[in-house]
């Protein structure tokens, strides 16, 4: 079997011990599989926002899903390739593996990886541009761009604080939207209201990830919010994302903008009280696990969501 050779490294200086990894499993870690959670939730709950208005088309939903996650796995690739490329990915990292800059695989391996992953998103956005027409041509190719531009590009977004922006945007509205949009035609002010508390913990996962990477990112000069703003910041960020986010059902339910079944998603709120409190005490590589956990929190969160619309019909 052909195999990509991991050095390890310990403080800084190449060990004498060597590991061999698959090259098909470099391309799993590469992929950061356990990220794609964040990329089916809002297509789940745009899912069922149009099943709850009757319009669920099990064809456009299921390509609204291949494309996410495709498009999940797409901008994975450019990070590990354009953070290793500018320096931001070295030894010192704490976060999850990047095939990168651990040395499986070489940056021009990664970068085509991207543009063929790419490419298999944009055949899933053919039919739905057959299907729905012009504006998922419009929000296929803008998201292919922020994918892009989120760490590559002259002016990186992830690297001048514009990556609570681009996830909330992307990661939110648009793919909630945008899979109600194209099962049912049009929108609703309850489809958009989803999309928020979506949006919201999907940026929350950003928000640990960089919390976790002050020290590294502001040695590589990436500016996120908190390595301008520091780990207090940091903290309060993370837990008002995810206590607005928990608040949304509470207002969607009293207006009227969904039925009082939303307020299932509240059952996730001890976990998401536990993960606050983990983000508020730990600091470095232990927030690894709270990076985890708030990836399944907004799954849960989405799931029961979406059984509340679903049972709310």
């Amino acid at each position: 079997m052909v195999q990509a050779t991991l050095v390890l490294v310990k403080d800084g200086s190449a060990d004498s011990a060597a590991r061999r990894v698959p090259v098909w499993r470099a391309w799993v870690l590469a992929s950061r599989h356990k990220t794609l959670p964040a990329a089916a939730a809002p297509v789940i709950v745009g899912s069922a926002a149009a099943f709850a208005a009757s319009q669920f088309r099990p064809g456009p939903a299921c390509a609204c899903l291949v494309g996410a996650l495709l498009l999940q796995v797409g901008a994975n690739f450019v990070n590990d390739y354009a953070d290793f490329v500018r320096g931001a990915d070295t030894v010192e990292r704490l976060g999850p593996m990047r095939v990168t800059q651990a040395g499986l695989l070489r940056p021009r391996q990664v970068l085509a990886g991207t543009w063929i992953v790419f490419g298999l998103a944009t055949l899933a956005g053919v039919y739905l541009a057959a299907v729905a027409g012009w504006p998922v041509v419009a929000i296929g190719v803008a998201s292919i761009a922020a994918a892009w531009a989120y760490t590559a590009g002259p002016f990186p977004l992830g690297y001048h604080g514009l990556g609570e922006l681009f996830v909330f945007v992307f990661f939110g509205l648009a793919a909630v939207c945008g899979t109600f949009y194209v099962q049912a035609g049009t929108l609703t002010e309850g489809a958009v209201f989803a999309a928020v508390p979506i949006g919201l913990l999907a940026v929350a996962i950003l928000a640990v990830n960089n919390l976790r990477d002050i020290a590294t990112d502001r040695a590589a000069g990436k500016r996120t919010l908190a390595a301008r703003f520091g780990t207090r910041f940091a903290r309060g960020e993370f837990i008002a994302l995810v206590g607005v986010a928990f608040a949304v059902p509470v207002a969607a339910s009293t207006t009227g903008l969904a039925p009082k079944w939303v307020l299932l998603s509240l059952l996730a709120l001890p976990a998401a009280a536990g993960v606050c409190l983990v983000v508020a005490r730990e600091s470095g590589r232990s927030l690894n696990r709270a990076l985890a956990i708030t990836g399944g929190l907004e799954l849960a969160f989405a799931v029961l969501y979406s059984v509340g619309l679903i049972l709310g019909r």
